[in-house]
């Protein structure tokens, strides 16, 4: 079995990295199938309880306020979040994922609210997770005692890159929460977006910072940046979906034992593309018409595919919340 390591430095993932894409594929793939079985997809959707009015500047996201785009606030109350986790599960859901994506979860209202949410869709016998912002000792100690399944908190980009992100929070306050979920013995989710401008050697040192975490990922949600009108990012080009395939394949080749998400932005690739990102190591996907507030795969186009690929579906709900 290939070592688990916390201790990489820029200098070898890097060598890795700049493998020919084949090599490294074949690379990532292999021990992929060490630490999973890859006829496997985990399968999660995505429904949103709360919508938009979010205070924060992050030049990717349609929800922010400070944009003029498509999407409108919109809240479901806890009566339909409990009916959306019933249907879930009548439908073969075994896990529920609350996210409430403004800056500070530490709130005591926000906080509450979540908590509400989680202790309630639990009595269904369904597992939680949940993202919720910036996350104390305090809040984390008490998401722990509330039997979290797993709590997710993305790091975008590297950290060199991250003030050309957002303003509205610092790249220490993402890591601060990081290691405040792991010293409460959490579970956490953490991944990024390609197609923000960075370049390879921000995508090296992201990969790199959450594969030298103590503890690494359960979850590592790679995204393709939607450029969605009305965001500064609309108009980018979306990235390649070989930089995807190689990103996927790193991300697995440092964190052997982790879930690879190929989420956000794989409407824009063919069914290869995709493929070719599952044989590097992409062992969960997002279907449904929306994910968020961005065009999504349908559930039939993927079963399609994955019955093409011989693969099997395990799935997984998501409700997400976006607080302001």
């Amino acid at each position: 079995m290939t070592d688990i390591r916390n201790n990489w430095t820029h200098e070898e993932v890097k060598e890795i990295y700049n493998l020919p894409l084949l090599d490294l594929v074949n690379r990532a793939s292999n021990i992929h199938r060490q630490y999973h079985d890859s006829t496997k997809m985990n399968m999660n959707t995505l429904i949103s309880v709360r919508t938009g009015a979010c205070s924060q500047d992050c030049k990717y996201c349609a929800q922010s306020a400070r944009y003029n785009t498509h999407v409108k606030p919109e809240k479901l109350s806890l009566e339909q979040v409990i009916a959306d986790a019933k249907v879930a599960k009548a439908n073969g859901v075994k896990r529920v994922c609350l996210s409430s994506a403004g800056r500070d979860g530490n709130r005591d209202d926000r906080f509450n609210e979540m908590a509400e949410m989680i202790t309630e869709v639990k009595k269904l016998g369904l597992e939680v997770c949940c993202t919720m912002g910036m996350i104390n000792k305090e809040k984390a100690k008490k998401l722990a005692d509330l039997g979290i399944t797993a709590v997710n908190h993305n790091l975008d980009t590297s950290e060199r890159h991250y003030p050309t992100i957002t303003t509205t929070r610092t790249y220490a306050e993402r890591l601060e929460t990081l290691a405040n979920l792991q010293e409460a013995g959490i579970n956490y989710c953490s991944g990024g977006i390609l197609g923000m401008g960075e370049d390879d050697e921000d995508r090296i040192e992201m990969l790199r910072t959450l594969s030298n975490q103590a503890k690494h990922p359960y979850n590592v949600p790679l995204n393709a940046l939607v450029p969605v009108e009305g965001t500064p990012f609309y108009g980018k080009d979306v990235v390649d979906i070989f930089e995807m395939v190689r990103a996927v394949a790193i991300a697995r080749i440092l964190m052997p034992k982790a879930v690879i998400a190929f989420a956000a932005g794989r409407t824009h690739y063919s069914k290869e593309g995709q493929a070719l990102c599952f044989m590097a190591g992409a062992n969960s996907i997002f279907f449904g018409n929306k994910l968020l507030t961005v065009g999504n795969v349908e559930i039939n186009e993927d079963q399609a595919l994955l019955e093409t690929l011989g693969m099997q579906s395990t799935k997984y709900h998501e409700l997400t919340t976006l607080e302001g």
